[in-house]
């Protein structure tokens, strides 16, 4: 895509949705608050630079000679989403107590990493490798990504403001724990559908 404003708009349509990583960020406000939680919105920037590079460098074209290495990484990212859902589900124990260590920057980097967004980003949305517009739009794809991220923050802070009593921020990351394991029985049942085909 090398017109400027059908790529925000593409990135801004897929940042926007919810996923692994949106679902961290919101549940990170809900449970630090807005200030405390920007301190990830690097690791998802890292984790999504490091896994576009990867995928247009080297794995779109190892994945075009080894199909299987398409479903073996959908296997992986289902299976860390999974451990990543049990253990924050097991941190909103202490969320409530403001003993928070489920939402690390780690997590968001290595969920960020395996987000199977960022396979439409690095052959649906980004040019080809070596064209020019890849360097002119890294920096708008940041800048959409820190506004994107810093309101699901927002979002999940005002969840847990607007709904105590409700919405703590135990409940929060139950509920947040609880989408991404939905997100990975979706990619771990279509990768096991593509074993299948």
């Amino acid at each position: 895509m090398t017109d400027p404003f059908a790529f925000a708009l593409a990135v801004f349509a897929l940042l926007a949705v919810p996923g692994p990583t949106n679902t961290l960020l919101a549940a990170s406000g809900a449970s630090v608050g807005f200030r405390r939680s920007l301190r990830i919105i690097p690791a998802e920037i890292g984790g999504y630079a490091i896994a576009i590079a990867f995928l247009l460098a080297v794995f779109g074209p190892l994945a075009s000679a080894h199909p299987a290495l398409t479903v073996a990484s959908r296997l992986v990212a289902s299976l860390y989403l999974a451990w990543s859902a049990l253990t924050l589900w097991r941190g909103a124990a202490t969320a409530g107590r403001g003993v928070h260590g489920a939402i690390t920057v780690r997590r968001v980097f290595v969920t960020t990493l395996l987000n199977p967004k960022a396979l439409l980003f690095a052959f649906v949305i980004f040019p080809p490798p070596g064209d020019p517009h890849l360097a002119l739009q890294a920096p708008l794809f940041a800048g959409l990504m820190i506004g994107i991220a810093s309101c699901w923050i927002g979002f999940g802070r005002l969840l847990a403001r607007s709904a105590s009593g409700i919405a703590t921020p135990a409940r929060i990351s139950q509920g947040a724990a609880v989408a991404m394991s939905i997100f990975a029985v979706l990619i771990g049942s279509s990768a096991i559908a593509a074993v299948l085909a």
